[in-house]
């Protein structure tokens, strides 16, 4: 048996993204109990060098909605960071969701030797479907997930291992 492109990006993709609101519903609930305002949350990061939660978030979105649209071999639909409000991160991840959900198997099967050309800020990037799949778009995306939990764990929310790997399953 082999496991097709869909079947290793758009299930993994809403899974991520629905443990993402898990961990943020968890977080969510601290900051609440402690008085802490969105405003506070969002911001919050690790290090001063770091970008802060809301921006883990998004990018995570990203990482998934962009990934997704490439390997469809389509426009990749454009997404404001423009969240102020737990509320707005959490609409912003159900609309990624959606979203990606709106792939079928039939437009990323395959396309595992489709060429894809990234423009980056450090320079451009050039994969096949399969490389960019692997080795840019869910790394980059667990990267993100994972930050924003160990930004919400420092912050004192009760968030374990669970959580991450089978959060919105539980």
């Amino acid at each position: 048996m082999t496991l097709s492109m869909y079947q290793a990006s758009i299930p993994v993709f809403v899974r991520a993204l629905s443990n993402l609101a898990h961990v943020l519903a968890k977080g969510e609930a601290h900051a609440r109990a402690k008085g802490v305002t969105d405003e506070v949350l969002l911001n919050t990061r690790l290090i001063p060098d770091m970008l802060p939660l809301v921006k883990q978030v998004q990018i995570a979105c990203d990482m998934a909605a962009r990934g997704a649209a490439r390997l469809a071999g389509v426009e990749p639909a454009s997404f404001e960071d423009n969240e102020t409000t737990l509320e707005q991160l959490y609409a912003r991840i159900r609309q990624v969701i959606d979203y990606v959900q709106g792939f079928g198997a039939s437009q990323i099967d395959g396309s595992e030797g489709r060429d894809i050309h990234l423009k980056m800020r450090n320079g451009e990037l050039d994969f096949n479907g399969q490389d960019y799949l692997f080795t840019f778009v869910i790394p980059n995306l667990y990267f993100h997930c994972t930050t924003t939990y160990v930004i919400l764990r420092e912050a004192g929310a009760e968030l374990g291992k669970t959580d991450f790997i089978a959060g919105a399953r539980q």
